[in-house]
């Protein structure tokens, strides 16, 4: 993920966020509700934009759901990559966008982690857009090179807090979810290890697997091929449960110091103001196609559980992952610079 300029992509994108959104206000209010309504039901084609490359989870979500959403609702949706700025670019095209159905953002939870690492962001995910349905789970596993002291979490626990800023832990770059996982994990465990931010996850675990970085959270897809051979040591897992993958990794729970699922949650939003009755339909049609024993073959391939919700039970979600994430953003004074 790229970081964000100061304020994006200063005054020429400024001007362009301005005109986009002067344009979008003005188109919906001259088509107004019913209007909107009627357009949001044409045939028109739909566009799916990922704020992230092509070849993500998250790419994947949108280049499966599409055809299947084409189909169902005999209408075109296609994939448009839009990335740069931690997703804050294509998610800010989101939200200046016309609320006509024509446009949905297919995102991961750092959507709104962004809110808070990103103070002059300039739109708020939780009231700028609209949520239509989670589309999956993912599950994060924290990992050490073997050349530690230590086989488990109790034992990392222990010797973080007798030998504190010791450790070091990697990460993809400041304010991802791998990073803010770790955060939250020294937040309530009261321990101290470095940050090791990199650009991406391939030169972060480069450097874990030549031992020059202690410890990491990783997509569990992306650790379980170094777990098996041997290169690496899993020490928790960030769901509630033990995955079937490897059953024998305790969950970060298990330490009982207060809520630890740093889960990664995938899904679909519309701007705000999309009328209510294309969200529910769209709704309904994941639903169907996230049954399908194919998507989850492909889903589980890169690490992630499908899984659906409504469309209020993804803003209530969103709205609790806000305020948790931004709490442990402030009080640990992250930033994404």
């Amino acid at each position: 993920m790229n970081r964000l300029p100061t304020s994006i992509g200063a005054s020429a994108a400024a001007a362009v966020s301005r005109r986009q959104a002067l344009l979008a206000g003005a188109a919906a209010l001259t088509l107004g509700p019913a209007g909107l309504a009627r357009a949001a039901d044409s045939q028109a084609p739909v566009r799916l934009l990922v704020p992230f490359t092509p070849g993500t989870g998250i790419d994947l979500i949108a280049r499966l759901a599409g055809p299947a959403l084409s189909q169902r609702l005999k209408r075109p949706f296609f994939v448009d990559n839009k990335p740069g700025a931690s997703g804050n670019i294509g998610t800010q095209e989101v939200v200046r966008a016309t609320p006509d159905g024509s446009t949905l953002l297919v995102t991961v939870n750092t959507v709104v982690m962004n809110a808070a690492l990103y103070p002059k962001l300039g739109f708020d995910p939780v009231k700028d857009l609209a949520p239509i349905s989670l589309t999956s789970w993912g599950q994060l596993l924290l990992v050490a090179t073997p050349r530690v002291k230590f086989d488990s979490l109790t034992g990392l626990m222990d010797f973080a807090k007798k030998n504190p800023g010791v450790l070091n832990y990697g990460s993809p770059g400041a304010g991802t979810p791998h990073h803010l996982a770790m955060e939250l994990l020294k937040s309530r465990g009261k321990v101290s290890l470095t940050h090791i931010s990199y650009r991406g996850t391939a030169p972060a675990v480069t450097d874990l697997l030549g031992g020059q970085i202690d410890v990491m959270f990783l997509p569990i897809h992306v650790a379980l091929q170094h777990i098996k051979a041997g290169k690496l040591k899993a020490l928790a897992i960030s769901s509630d449960k033990p995955s079937p993958l490897l059953p024998e990794v305790p969950p970060l729970n298990t330490l009982k110091i207060g809520d630890l699922n740093v889960d990664m949650w995938y899904g679909i939003f519309a701007p705000a103001g999309t009328p209510e009755s294309f969200i529910q339909r769209v709704n309904e049609e994941l639903r169907l196609i996230l049954r399908e024993p194919e998507v989850a073959k492909a889903f589980e391939a890169q690490g992630m559980t499908p899984a659906h919700s409504t469309p209020q039970e993804f803003q209530r979600l969103v709205q609790a992952d806000a305020r948790r994430w931004g709490e442990l953003i402030r009080t640990q004074g992250i930033t994404a610079e």
